[in-house]
């Protein structure tokens, strides 16, 4: 069966590895405003027209169940298929997409020939503000850069509507990349061909250390890079560079955090990223900032249930006067898709 045009998308929802519980239990599964986050995930997908496939890696039995209760689900149009999750995030992330390629049976298969060029988009599942717009946008900007990794970005600008006014007011503080260019907060969007990664196994401690505050996650890092066979010491240094000036942006030293950024170009934390995972990696920034708010501690939680209405509502009109382009897919049930690989949800 010819796969429609599109990519896949790969909704990463699992608990293991260096996965974080909030308020107890897996976080893709807390709600806000009544629906669960990896519904209002799955949902949001749905209505992205550059997306032709959803696959949602976690715990499946407990997705089931969520995802049939979800009145989200009622919209469902594109294929929904479940894996059972992998040991850890890498593993789910390459096993999934080994199972979403072309005619591959039901455990994958490894890519060969054209498939090297297949690309997946990847999203974290506890984005509360995530709209079909940002992630419009940011696949139009990925294909259009042609690489063959495109991590996102949003503009410290985009953000700006989730932070506390002032101290002490409600919101969600973000750490950032401080660059040369700007400042920017990683958006938890990946556009990828996975067949073209030389060194898929540096992508999950990119990931897990990507909020840039623990003292002894960032030296074990440090030393991975250093050490690396492509990385060494010109990819340390930029990287110890970003870290410095993360910390005084953190402190509220912005005028030194702006005299650091000065020497971290983007081209070469990009050309440090390319060596280091031996592909051709990019950033692909986008302007619709909701992607880049996932929840990663009971605080956040907090704070988006309380604000989520109108700070959703935000997100959806900046979306649409960025990204108008935008067009709605057809209604139908996800059971009636065919396809191999993993359990489709009905």
């Amino acid at each position: 069966m010819a796969r429609a045009m599109g990519i896949p998308a790969i909704v990463t929802a699992g608990d293991r590895g260096g996965a974080k519980a909030v308020n107890g239990q897996n976080k893709v599964f807390l709600e806000v405003a009544g629906e669960s986050l990896v519904a209002r995930v799955v949902a949001t997908l749905q209505r992205v027209p550059e997306v032709s496939e959803i696959w949602v890696v976690g715990d499946a039995a407990r997705l089931r169940s969520v995802l049939d209760a979800s009145a989200l689900s009622d919209g469902l149009s594109k294929p929904l298929r479940l894996v059972e999750q992998f040991r850890d995030l890498y593993q789910n992330a390459w096993q999934t997409y080994r199972r979403s390629l072309p005619g591959a049976p039901a455990d994958g298969r490894d890519p060969v020939g054209d498939d090297l060029d297949f690309a997946v988009l990847y999203v974290s599942a506890d984005l509360p503000f995530a709209t079909p717009h940002e992630i419009s946008q940011f696949i139009q900007r990925s294909q259009q850069r042609g690489c063959d990794y495109a991590a996102g970005l949003v503009t410290e600008a985009s953000m700006a509507g989730f932070a506390p006014a002032v101290a002490g007011d409600p919101g969600i503080e973000m750490a950032c990349f401080n660059l040369r260019e700007g400042r920017f907060r990683q958006s938890n969007l990946h556009y990828v061909k996975p067949g073209r990664l030389g060194n898929r196994h540096y992508i999950e401690d990119m990931y897990e250390h990507r909020h840039q505050r623990e003292l002894g996650q960032i030296l074990g890092l440090a030393w991975t890079l250093l050490v690396s066979e492509t990385g060494g010491l010109g990819v340390l240094y930029y990287y110890g560079l970003m870290h410095v000036a993360g910390l005084a942006d953190r402190r509220g030293w912005r005028r030194l955090a702006d005299w650091i950024r000065r020497f971290i170009p983007t081209a070469r934390i990009e050309k440090g990223c390319s060596g280091l995972l031996d592909t051709d990696f990019a950033f692909v920034v986008t302007d619709i900032g909701g992607c880049a708010v996932d929840i990663d501690n009971e605080h956040d939680y907090q704070i988006a249930c309380e604000h989520f209405e109108r700070w959703y509502a935000d997100q959806l009109r900046v979306g649409e006067s960025r990204h108008p382009r935008l067009v709605a897919g057809s209604r139908g049930r996800a059971g009636d898709s065919k396809g191999s690989g993993g359990s489709e949800a009905a």
